[in-house]
């Protein structure tokens, strides 16, 4: 049972999320394969606040967009940061990124969206891996300011691929730095042995990081809070059955065919979707649910989140019941 904790998402189910022109203001090499990118307004301004956790929409192409955690300072209203790891066997948004854009170059971004906030407790462990470090990172920088209890875990393939570590030079009491070929894997058992009720523990990384942390985590509910990058292994599964979608405001239902996503079905009946990842992990296209039940195919939502049936991510999730009526 994953025990992701869903709170306070800043943009839920029909909420408008702006998009905005930018300018590359600066492109730095912090690894081989992680660059750190520092993002302006094309026409000048401020951009909108955002907290710890946030992340943003970068569109490549009509066809490419992808998403990144802000990485800065949350006070700083004239930059937005991120930092993108290089992917050869990626989706190719960070090859693009790498490539093909540089200092000058512009790009529309959309958000801030916050999926992964930071909420209050005695205590934090911060358990990262590889790129996974980016929304971490504002969140260890608030605690730092407020005086908050902290302690992070930071794995990589090695230590030179670790970005970001100079930050914690001084604060090896609070950081346990885990490169896999001088240390194998993290031991999660060892990590969350004894771990004090009022502790929150965040997790960003792989796959099978997650993984391992959310079966660790099973009987302690509220404590776990994840981001994936990718969609949890097996959740997408095959489209089977076929059902209709009453749209409430718009007063039109769409039939969605075996084979086809809800926002699939939508676009080929000539209606407007607002869709990112297309896999669930972005949350861009939660939508509320008046009536039915979703078969939730995301790896956003909570357990608890998930059997409420009161929201669903139309990009992935389908229909147990022949109709399901949505606020849209």
């Amino acid at each position: 049972m994953t025990m992701t904790e869903g709170v306070t998402r800043s943009a839920g189910p029909g909420a408008f999320v702006p998009a905005f022109r930018v300018v590359v203001d600066d492109k730095r090499r912090l690894t081989d394969h992680v660059s750190l990118f520092r993002l302006r307004l094309r026409d000048g301004g401020s951009f909108p606040t955002w907290e710890p956790g946030a992340h943003i929409d970068v569109v490549l192409s009509p066809s490419m967009e992808r998403q990144y955690s802000l990485c800065g300072d949350p006070a700083d209203r004239d930059s937005w940061s991120i930092a993108v790891l290089r992917e050869p066997e990626s989706r190719g948004g960070s090859i693009q990124l790498h490539d093909e854009v540089a200092v000058g170059s512009e790009l529309t971004v959309r958000g801030p969206r916050n999926q992964f906030p930071l909420v209050a407790a005695d205590s934090y462990l911060f358990i990262a891996g590889g790129i996974g470090i980016t929304p971490l990172l504002p969140m260890i920088r608030s605690l730092r300011a407020s005086g908050g209890d902290w302690r992070l875990v930071y794995g990589g393939q090695r230590m030179s691929s670790m970005a970001f570590t100079e930050e914690f030079a001084d604060e090896e009491d609070r950081i346990t730095l885990w490169p896999q070929d001088e240390c194998g894997l993290i031991d999660v058992d060892v990590l969350l042995r004894d771990l004090p009720a009022t502790t929150k523990v965040y997790c960003c990384g792989p796959g099978a990081l997650i993984d391992a942390i959310e079966q660790r985590c099973v009987g302690t509910p509220g404590v776990l809070h994840v981001e994936r990058f990718r969609a949890q292994e097996g959740a997408l599964g095959a489209r089977t059955g076929s059902f209709q979608v009453r749209l409430e405001y718009s007063d039109l239902t769409v039939a969605v065919a075996e084979g086809q996503t809800i926002a699939e079905a939508m676009e080929d009946a000539g209606l407007e979707t607002m869709t990112s990842c297309r896999e669930g992990t972005c949350g861009t296209c939660e939508t509320a649910v008046l009536e039915g039940v979703p078969d939730h195919r995301d790896s956003l939502l909570s357990e608890e989140e998930k059997a409420a049936n009161d929201t669903m991510m139309i990009c992935c999730s389908r229909s147990l019941t022949p109709v399901l009526v949505l606020d849209l």
